[in-house]
């Protein structure tokens, strides 16, 4: 009932700032000319890039001054830890930059050169040490690190410092074998003379098959 009612508290102002930022997203986005890039850009869209830049500036120093003192109390126990991560979470730093990185990131994979024009990257950069500092204290941190880490082509082992280079353990895979294997519908590829197979990862994947 405590957290409808913060929701409820906050949802005027977090939300207007919220439609701001997607409003701000919506008209540097390219729409239709993706790929099309303009020699020159057009004064509205720069001046939204700027405000976009003022935005971030805003948000980030808001950000910056929270963080420190959020790490501060929170590095007393887990218990303390939990209750700012629920504070933060519901503030403009758990609600209006993890929607900001990505939208940021999603413009500037479709026009990269009006982003640097922007200027706002830069600006979320310097959050980069605050965050780290906070997301060092969450319990199980190394293991949520090693998942991260952890994809279908590297050995588990590998994080946990264990040696599976036992002579007994190594296979032998000739360059047949991977080719039967493959044309069955297996998805094996070779680096550095080690075979990994890729086929869970293959399905998670944005790439496509043909760069994998």
């Amino acid at each position: 009932m405590d957290h409808e009612h913060n929701n409820k508290e906050r949802s005027a102002s977090l939300d207007l700032l919220l439609r701001f930022q997607r409003l701000l997203v919506s008209k540097l986005y390219p729409g239709d000319c993706v790929g099309q890039v303009p020699s020159a850009y057009s004064p509205d869209l720069l001046g939204v890039g700027s405000l976009l830049k003022k935005y971030t500036a805003l948000l980030c120093t808001h950000i910056g001054d929270i963080l420190p003192v959020a790490t501060s109390i929170a590095s007393t126990s887990h218990r303390h830890f939990a209750e700012v991560s629920r504070v933060v979470d519901g503030d403009l730093t758990g609600i209006l930059l993890p929607e900001l990185v990505v939208s940021i990131v999603l413009l500037l994979s479709k026009n990269a050169g009006l982003m640097q024009e922007a200027g706002a990257i830069p600006l979320l950069a310097g959050l980069l040490e605050h965050l780290d500092r906070f997301n060092h204290l969450a319990p199980g941190k190394e293991r949520d690190d090693n998942e991260d880490l952890a994809w279908p082509g590297i050995m588990g082992s590998f994080f946990t410092g264990q040696n599976s280079r036992n002579n007994e353990e190594v296979m032998l895979i000739r360059k047949a074998d991977l080719e039967n294997h493959n044309k069955d519908g297996g998805f094996w590829t070779v680096i550095d003379g080690k075979v990994y197979d890729i086929k869970d990862f293959q399905t998670q994947s944005l790439t496509g098959s043909s760069i994998l």
